[in-house]
């Protein structure tokens, strides 16, 4: 990675963060999300293809993400933008799902270290209290701004983009070592592969976790997954085949309850 991408994909690990300067809408429900954050290291890597295939699996697999009450397992903005880069610099000559299960190593990677430094910053912010609690009780309400935005901002801004200048700026300096699919053991890659496909099942277990609330609802899922596998039909071609069965399904049962109430 050149210096200008290293500092780009640094910026958008602070920008994705929960509290950036463009808000939490902009921020951690957009440019915090694995696909976007995946597209956007795509396009400052060149290599767009690769970084969305990485994407969509990272995506599945941090749906159901939630911080409760500020805590966090791991810090998703860190975890993809550092993931995808990762497995961009690292994953030439591997295979797809080579690519995808290096990705989601380094995705922990990252997660782990914008865990600790979330933590860090919640203890550097504690002290911005008590200046803001000065401002307060001297009537300085104009100040307010000081702590609040500029410190708290400083704050999250060193937290994120100093440590992920320090982690890419590493991952960088080991690439050019050398060629980095020929140092990896035979037994490593193949790992990589099957922990990379894993992914994909991991993730649509978890979707399917939310969807299937009822037991037939299952009976649903296989219909289409058969229409898909067995019939080789396009994912439109379900939607459509759905649909149809959806507006008959209507009106029979409307029919009846028609034929019910007469």
């Amino acid at each position: 990675m050149q210096i200008y991408q290293i500092i780009l994909i640094a910026l958008f690990v602070y920008l994705g963060s929960i509290g950036s300067i463009v808000g939490n809408t902009i921020g951690w429900y957009t440019l915090g999300r694995p696909l976007v954050a995946s597209f956007i290291v795509g396009l400052i890597l060149g290599d767009v293809q690769t970084a969305m295939i990485v994407g969509i699996p990272l995506q599945i697999m941090y749906m159901g993400n939630v911080t409760p009450g500020g805590a966090v397992a791991w810090d998703l903005s860190y975890a993809t933008y550092i993931g995808v880069a990762g497995a961009l610099v690292f994953g030439k000559g591997l295979t797809p799902t080579q690519v995808i299960g290096l990705a989601v190593v380094f995705a922990g990677i990252g997660g782990l270290v914008g865990q600790i430094m979330w933590n860090v910053s919640y203890a550097l912010n504690l002290p911005l209290n008590r200046v803001a609690n000065k401002y307060a009780e001297a009537g300085e309400t104009k100040k307010m701004y000081i702590p609040n935005l500029v410190l708290g901002q400083l704050i999250g801004f060193a937290c994120r983009f100093i440590p992920a200048i320090i982690v890419l700026t590493s991952m960088t300096a080991a690439s050019g070592q050398a060629d980095f699919a020929t140092l990896i053991p035979g037994w490593v890659t193949t790992a990589l592969g099957i922990f990379g496909g894993m992914m994909a099942a991991l993730g649509m277990g978890i979707i399917l976790s939310f969807l299937l609330k009822k037991k037939y609802h299952l009976v649903i899922f296989l219909a289409g997954f058969i229409l898909v596998t067995y019939f080789n039909l396009t994912t439109m071609a379900v939607a459509v085949v759905a649909i149809i069965a959806s507006i008959l399904y209507y009106v029979n049962v409307s029919s009846l309850a028609a034929k019910k109430g007469e």
